[in-house]
């Protein structure tokens, strides 16, 4: 087993981050510190985008000065938006969930009038953790049109649904539904999909709900709850479980509260996890591409790095690689997971973007191997005044965030 180091620069810039010392978190749509691996494998081809070619950063130790860049508005008007996502069909078109049931595409600039999706008639967005939660297109999406949508039905419950485009619109009766999770309360959702370099689907549930996982479901094997499932939908009659997954079925990990937001680096396949915590640490994990499932990070025996329920060791544990504090005013509430940066601008490049919904906070991420040694470096950047509820790349790799006002904003140089 690898030995981690945290080198988390505390600086003015860079609050509210600890040293280690095992522990895990969790809490409400948006979403931080340890893993153990072994060298990261290079990961198939991108499947959300079409990456360029990259030009290494200069000084892989250091962050930019973020004074040189700017998040600029590029479209305004969304209703509660929830995640962005490119189709990687060469269209150039970025599709906007908003949480009542809508898909909007962003595209030349312009927002599109008509929706690309409807389907308000049957999301539950009545909470504010319910509604149309994820997006991801299937990696052969220019042929099939398939995509595949997260969301709460009336009632509450979580459904994981296909449904097939065509050109800039979708018959809502397209949908089949794939998977339904029964929620016992109206948070904690979970709500990310996306395709891994496997081209596998994985999905985010949260731990169902109401404070500190009271039905124990982060632990609890025999629940798709606080988990992330893998599952192949290129096989069976709605889908297969990969002949791999760890336990039998569509789990692939588990011990986690709110998975809100997470996403696989487009170039080296590795995973990051923003999990929302409960009410003191926010954390981010990290996966090296290649590892096996069964991975347990831990709630809600651990928030974050810390003793949350009992403090005996536990099976398989992947304490986070970055967490906060909400004790630092500056820091914030609830951790939204975000992108390693594979876009046109090399001084970026390789590093993991990650926000707070309640502050606006932004950090930028390192993650560095010598040898035998990891080091996870992480600074907080910059702050903006949006509730920052999901990040999201175009096929060229440029990174986007969305503010719940229904502002959308790309990272560009001044």
């Amino acid at each position: 087993m690898r030995r981690l180091l945290f080198l988390l620069t505390l600086s003015a810039l860079a609050c509210g981050f600890l040293t280690p010392t095992p522990t895990p978190s969790a809490s409400a749509p948006p979403p931080a510190d340890s893993a153990t691996a072994s060298p990261s494998p290079t990961a198939a081809a991108p499947t959300e985008s079409s990456v360029p070619t990259i030009t290494p950063r200069e000084d892989a130790a250091r962050f930019p000065d973020p004074a040189r860049f700017e998040w600029v508005i590029v479209a305004q008007g969304l209703v509660r938006p929830t995640d962005i996502k490119n189709a990687g069909d060469g269209s150039g078109r970025l599709f906007i969930l908003e949480q009542n049931g809508r898909i909007r595409i962003l595209q030349n600039g312009q927002l599109q009038f008509e929706p690309f999706l409807d389907i308000t008639d049957r999301v539950d967005s009545s909470e504010n953790e319910q509604g149309l939660l994820g997006l991801a297109f299937h990696p052969d999406f220019t042929n099939n049109g398939f995509f595949y949508v997260n969301y709460t039905k009336q009632g509450g419950d979580t459904v994981i649904a296909r449904f097939t485009a065509s050109g800039n619109m979708t018959d809502p009766n397209s949908e089949v539904r794939l998977l339904e999770v029964a929620q016992p309360f109206p948070n904690h959702n979970g709500g990310a999909l996306a395709f891994g370099p496997d081209s596998y689907l994985y999905v985010g549930l949260g731990d169902g709900g109401d404070g500190g996982d009271p039905l124990g479901n982060g632990q609890n094997l025999n629940t798709l709850l606080g988990k992330i499932l893998r599952i192949d939908v290129n096989s069976g009659e709605r889908y297969g479980v990969p002949p791999d997954n760890p336990f039998g079925n569509e789990i692939w990990a588990y011990g986690l509260r709110n998975p809100w937001r997470f996403s696989f680096d487009a170039l080296t396949g590795d995973l990051w996890i923003g999990d929302v915590g409960q009410g003191d640490y926010e954390e981010v994990d990290f996966v090296p591409a290649g590892t096996p499932g069964g991975i347990n990070f831990g709630w809600n025996r651990y928030e974050g790095m810390h003793d949350f329920k009992g403090s005996l060791p536990l099976l398989n544990h992947w304490p986070p690689v970055l967490e906060y504090n909400h004790a630092e005013t500056i820091s914030g509430c609830s951790v939204t997971g975000g992108y390693v940066y594979r876009g046109g601008m090399p001084e970026w490049q390789g590093i993991y973007f990650y926000g707070d919904y309640c502050t606006g906070n932004i950090w930028a991420a390192l993650h560095l191997v010598n040898g035998a040694e990891e080091t996870f470096n992480a600074e907080r950047l910059f702050q903006i005044e949006a509730n920052i509820t999901t990040f999201g790349v175009d096929e060229a790799g440029e990174l986007y965030l969305a503010g719940r006002d229904g502002t959308i904003y790309r990272l560009e140089r001044h």
